[in-house]
């Protein structure tokens, strides 16, 4: 297998082809799909590796009076020969990984298969296969990939200094230093309810962390200051978390000192220099703490190698506890990982990966990945069928360039800002006239703007185009886009006629690209919860979705077939999609029936759609033109397994189970998954994996046209899965689509 090996003697470091580990009591084999590069750590260790024997003493003088005492306990020539062999032992780089154990001894909980994360110096390694202690591995939550989960210890040494805070509702709080760890402490702090300002001397990194949490962010420590005294009312801040990489340096702690407050508390969890200014420290009495990397159980081998956990009721938060609670705050979507991952490379270039550090281009999350791209985000498994193999896309190398041809007021409202802090790079905008084009390139971050489509079909540094013209361009325009070679994100609906849909279907196939279409609710943090909670479910679903959609004017372009397509094509389809990405199974049958026409009804607008699934589930979509705007917008059902859960207009939801009420609230606003479902098209263009199959995708748009025919005629309509199954037999009879 191949590992990351360094000699610390030389400090070369290399790609090794060693053998993989054997299985060991109280742990498990884990076969690695992510590892995590530590920037501080690691970047620490290669640098020290390759200082001189001099330089090391003087780095490590605590090593030097080990030497020494062994020197007088031992003697000069077998401490020679022992320090020799120490130095010749190459050393297992890297500790934060992700994978899949492959078995298991003495850890009954850790069975083969299990989707996991794990933490470790010499555990968690850079290598294809990891042994790794069973207090030090985590199980993952369904909705987390591995690249998330590789970040469990890096967010557990966070979370412990967090922890070491006592943060409360209305807090305020300073993150000193804002790479990984602090970004990650400001995010967890603003999830406690405080209010964060964050500091770091890198303004690009300053402004990411405005975006993912910090109420403020500076740059300078006078404007610091000035900032957590405007937080503050003056009195300063409560709690200062110091997560700066500055070996040997006062300055950060000093810093924290002068923000903190009259008996306010300072944690350091990065690497500093420890001289605290005694007169003020003294005169605030202050509360000064370490945070012990990712929490109680660390150095202990009783508890890490020996696999003897803490007692729950006295220790409630161990290191693995620690990395349980992170991820499930990651699946929560209350941290979020994505704009922290700047780059990403296969484990045969890993090397090039350690380069990073060697200056140049700016970088934070650098993730290794191992074989072949794994399954991200994917629907529970569905009961009692086949799991269709999803296939691959032709993947992007480096930083995804984008394009956008439209910009309407839904995606200068929602789209572009939600591009904000992901790793994508803004190229290109073509609208219909200039000025707005120019306008929203300008607003977005983009390099230029035009009026002809050709303009982002012939720039090479576009990849992927995202569409959000009028409707009845959009099947035109994904075709041009794929002829060109590019990926293709675009707004619903993919296509108004059976006809766009089978070209664009060939087409893609031809030309292995991905596209994904902008119906945004199934990528929602409420849509995830609701299939968490439906997870290993073997009996169907009953769904409701009830849209208080409201009026249109007759003239509107939405109503109009030609144009929009009609409001069932042109947004019923989200909530067609929406049902099939929590069923899991695909659709069978489908009728539409409209409302009467009245004197004050619009015909059309208002309908109802039945649909069934292959595993006997129901839904149905309740769609109303004519009621009271007063009203939230979709209210959503799902009854089954003994339960019933409910989303509130994607602002608050419930889950009804055994008699009792739990109510869940993600984030503040509503979350329809716009954000998330940019998020995972660039994550798919990256690995190659579609996060919607493409089968889905097509089978979603077939049926959404066939209740459109439906809602015409008022006959139920068939709905076939687009692809026959292999053996040439009946067309999809029991294949389950995927969601994110």
């Amino acid at each position: 297998m191949k590992q990351v090996l360094q000699s610390y003697r030389t400090g070369e470091l290399w790609l090794a082809e060693v053998d993989p580990p054997k299985a060991s009591p109280n742990g498990a084999r884990v076969r690695t799909h992510a590892s995590l590069l530590s920037a501080g750590t690691e970047k620490l260790m290669l640098d020290l590796a390759r200082k001189s024997m001099v330089g090391k003493a003087r780095a490590r003088p605590d090593l030097v009076r080990r030497v020494l005492q062994k020197v007088r306990q031992e003697g000069v020539l077998h401490t020679f020969e022992q320090v020799r062999d120490k130095l010749n032992v190459p050393v297992p780089m890297g500790y934060a990984c992700a994978g899949v154990v492959l078995d298991s001894e003495g850890a009954d909980e850790l069975v083969p298969g299990a989707r996991v994360a794990c933490a470790g110096a010499t555990y968690a390694c850079h290598a294809e296969t990891n042994w790794v202690p069973r207090n030090l591995v985590v199980p993952l939550p369904d909705d987390i990939s591995f690249e998330e989960g590789a970040f469990a210890t890096i967010g557990a040494i966070a979370l412990q200094a967090v922890r070491q805070a006592e943060i409360r509702l209305g807090d305020r709080v300073v993150v000193i230093g804002l790479g990984l760890i602090g970004n990650l402490c400001a995010q967890l702090a603003a999830a406690h309810g405080a209010r964060v300002v964050g500091f770091d001397l890198s303004e690009s990194r300053a402004a990411l962390a405005e975006t993912l949490g910090c109420h403020r962010v500076t740059s300078t420590a006078d404007d610091a200051r000035e900032q957590v005294r405007g937080v503050s009312d003056g009195h300063g801040a409560d709690a200062v978390i110091v997560a700066a990489s500055a070996p040997g340096d006062h300055g950060p702690l000093s810093l924290a000192v002068d923000l903190a407050r009259m008996r306010g508390k300072v944690v350091v969890v990065g690497l500093v220099g420890m001289e605290i200014p005694r007169d003020e420290a003294y005169a605030k009495e202050l509360d000064v703490r370490m945070s012990m990397s990712y929490g109680p159980g660390r150095y202990d081998p009783e508890y890490e190698e020996r696999g003897r956990d803490y007692p729950y009721a006295y220790v409630r938060y161990t290191e693995q506890r620690n990395m349980q609670a992170f991820l499930e705050a990651v699946a929560d979507h209350r941290v979020n990982l994505e704009p922290l991952i700047t780059h990403r490379f296969p484990i045969e270039r890993a090397l090039e990966a350690y380069s990073m550090f060697e200056g140049g281009e700016p970088y934070l999350g650098i993730l290794l990945t191992y074989g072949e791209a794994h399954r991200e985000r994917t629907l529970p498994r569905a009961p009692a069928a086949a799991a269709e193999k999803v296939a691959a896309v032709e993947k992007v190398k480096g930083r995804v360039g984008l394009g956008v041809l439209g910009a309407g007021s839904y995606v200068r409202g929602a789209l572009l800002p939600a591009l904000r802090g992901l790793a994508v790079d803004r190229v290109g905008v073509v609208t219909r006239t200039g000025a707005s084009a120019e306008q929203a390139a300008r607003a977005a971050g983009f390099r230029w703007s035009g009026t002809h489509t050709e303009q982002l079909l012939e720039d090479p540094a576009i990849h992927a185009i995202l569409i959000g013209t009028r409707h009845r361009l959009h099947a035109e325009q994904v075709i041009l886009a794929l002829r060109a070679g590019k990926h293709v994100f675009v707004e619903k609906p993919l296509c108004l006629s059976e006809e766009e849909l089978a070209e664009i279907a060939q087409l893609q196939q031809t030309t292995g690209r991905y596209v994904q279409v902008g119906t945004n609710r199934r990528f929602s943090p409420y849509t995830a919860k609701i299939r968490r909670e439906f997870t290993g479910r073997d009996e169907p679903l009953a769904l409701t979705c009830r849209v208080n959609a409201g009026r249109l004017p007759a003239s509107h372009w939405l109503r109009d077939p030609v144009e929009g397509g009609g409001r069932l094509v042109g947004e019923g389809i989200h909530f067609v999609d929406w049902c099939q990405a929590v069923v899991g199974f695909p659709i069978r049958r489908v009728q539409a029936t409209p409302m009467g026409a009245g004197p004050t009804s619009l015909p059309g607008d208002t309908f109802a759609i039945s649909l069934s699934f292959g595993d006997g589930s129901l839904a149905q979509i309740f769609y109303a033109a004519d009621g009271d705007r007063g009203l939230g917008k979709e209210r959503y059902e799902v009854f089954g397994s003994g339960r019933v859960a409910i989303i509130d207009d994607w602002s608050a939801g419930w889950v009804h189970h055994e008699g009792r009420k739990q109510a869940f609230k993600l984030g503040r606003g509503q979350k329809k998954g716009v954000r998330e479902q940019l998020q995972a098209f660039l994550e798919a263009l990256r690995t190659g994996r579609p996060t919607v199959p493409m089968d889905a995708t097509w089978h979603v748009h077939h049926a959404t046209l066939a209740a459109a025919a439906s809602l015409a005629d008022g006959l139920p309509r068939e709905v076939a899965w687009p692809r026959p199954e292999p053996d040439g037999g009946e067309e999809g009879a029991q294949s389950p689509s995927a969601a994110p």
